[in-house]
């Protein structure tokens, strides 16, 4: 097992923060950034993939 000085890990870090911030903005406030991130963010990744290979498929079929 190793020997920690007084570090957290990542995860640690990550959990500690996103627990004070749950208990500092309550869940009104992951509800909004979540709806935020939907209308800015635009088409994800595997939307885009997904429209990229139905293009080729017509371009395919001509």
């Amino acid at each position: 097992m190793e020997e920690r000085k007084g570090k957290m890990t990542v995860e640690e870090a990550g959990r500690r923060g996103g627990l004070k911030t749950a208990e500092t903005h309550g869940e009104e406030f992951y509800s909004e950034i979540g709806r935020k991130g939907g209308r800015i963010g635009g088409p994800k990744g595997g939307e885009r993939v997904r429209k990229l290979i139905q293009e080729g498929k017509k371009h395919e079929n001509k």
